[in-house]
């Protein structure tokens, strides 16, 4: 019979992270492990990790649900989509189960990524601060071989934001570095094309989530007059049932789907928002949620078995201080993972 226990576990950021919904400095993360009671030695490990102020499961009894769930796991992996109100524990418990289907060995996706003969190619992420902290940040990573950086925008003034975009334009190319921006719903809308038009000078790959999710219309009439590709991100938090998705694709029409499963419900529900992208030729990529390196990595190892080889949302393995180490590192703008090197848990996940 499989049985199940979960951690809470506090990561602690290396730099606060500026974001247009606030600056982040720690992260709660709920740890689920699997095992069948008849070899208890052998257990799934899977990560829930809802983000503060984003995730539809960011309440106040996420934790006595999650203990339910635990305690009662046999039901809800017979019938996973009764937690669609709790995303993240849905995505914990997928994981958790697919691990433990592997051996508990943390390799859940088995290919050439996880035998250390392939890698993914990954943006370099640009948190929000003042103009000197994000042209530092915007150094480094083209210092580190990035050819695709992403600009949280929306927390500056946004003349500062467009002087810090083309300075990176002035030095480099389309073709040689690659420039999406995440607006996190900070433009208004009465205001959002303007400055899409201004920022369309400096050849932009994509703008995330350019106005609030929720305005489907503004939304919809931005995709089809903006110069600049849209790309939905936290419009489809919360969307889960597979018509209302159609729905949503056939509504607004946009050019790209920003895919994260901790926040959509795993990878069976993710699967559901590409195969929509495919069939309606829509780009697509996946990124995380600020997981530690448990989730980061079950995610990097499926997104590799969907082969898309455009940059992927990645990048996130060294943004805390106690993260668990893992075999994943970043050379060169690309995510690999190294079979020679060895977890290591910190005392409180052991």
């Amino acid at each position: 019979m499989i049985k199940a226990r979960f951690k809470e576990y506090k990561l602690i950021f290396r730099l606060p992270a500026g974001t247009s919904r606030g600056t982040l400095t720690e992260k709660i993360s709920w740890f689920i492990f699997v095992y069948n009671d008849a070899n208890p030695d052998i257990s799934g490990i899977g990560e829930c990790s809802p983000l503060r102020g984003l995730s539809i499961d960011d309440r106040p009894d996420f934790e006595s649900v999650l203990k339910q769930v635990c305690n009662n796991v046999g039901f809800y992996l017979k019938n996973p989509k009764v937690l669609r109100e709790f995303p993240s524990i849905r995505f914990g418990l997928e994981m958790a189960m697919i691990d433990l289907e592997q051996g508990g060995q943390k390799n859940l996706f088995p290919s050439n990524f996880t035998l250390g003969h392939d890698s993914v190619a990954i943006n370099g992420l640009i948190w929000m601060g003042t103009y000197d902290t994000m042209q530092k940040q915007i150094r480094e990573k083209i210092k580190n071989d990035f050819s695709c950086i992403k600009l949280k925008i929306g927390a500056i003034d946004f003349t500062e934001e467009i002087r810090l975009i083309q300075s990176i334009r002035k030095e480099f190319s389309e073709s040689e570095i690659e420039i999406r921006l995440d607006a996190n719903g900070a433009f208004e809308p009465k205001e959002a094309l303007e400055k899409l038009n201004l920022l369309s000078e400096f050849r932009i790959h994509s703008i995330e989530q350019p106005v609030r999710q929720g305005n489907w219309e503004e939304m919809a009439d931005l995709c089809r007059r903006s110069p600049v590709p849209v790309a939905l991100d936290e419009e489809l938090i919360g969307v889960n049932d597979y018509q209302r998705k159609k729905q949503l694709i056939d509504d607004i029409q946009p050019q790209y789907l920003i895919l994260k499963p901790g926040l959509l419900g795993g990878f069976e529900a993710t699967k559901e928002w590409v195969d929509l992208a495919i069939k309606n030729q829509i780009g697509w990529w996946i990124t995380s949620a600020l997981e530690s390196n448990i989730g980061l990595n079950a995610i990097a190892q499926w997104t590799y078995s969907l082969g898309n080889k455009m940059p992927q949302g990645l990048g996130t393995g060294q943004l805390y201080v106690n993260n668990v180490q893992s075999p994943l590192k970043v050379v060169s703008g690309r995510l690999f993972f190294d079979p020679k090197q060895k977890w290591e848990f910190p005392k409180e996940l052991e």
